[in-house]
């Protein structure tokens, strides 16, 4: 059961009418004592409660993700 969310950002999700991006800290997402991860969650209905998707990102993990979404942006 993850614990505390604090979310750090918002967008519109491009090609959906509804859709966001978030973004969040969740302290303790896999049980106590379970380190803090970056969450992404992709909401194809902004009002959801839950994300459609969602990835988190233990944060010795977010340098390398982000180099590789600048080389995916590049190519799209």
């Amino acid at each position: 059961m993850a614990g505390k969310i604090k979310e750090i950002g918002s967008m519109p999700l491009s090609g959906t009418e509804n859709g966001k991006i978030e973004i969040a800290i969740i302290e303790e997402p896999y049980g106590k004592e379970s380190e803090k991860v970056a969450s992404i969650g992709i909401f194809l209905n902004a009002d959801a409660n839950e994300p459609d998707w969602k990835v988190h990102l233990p944060k010795t993990d977010i340098e390398g993700v982000i180099i590789s979404l600048k080389k995916a942006m590049e190519l799209l």
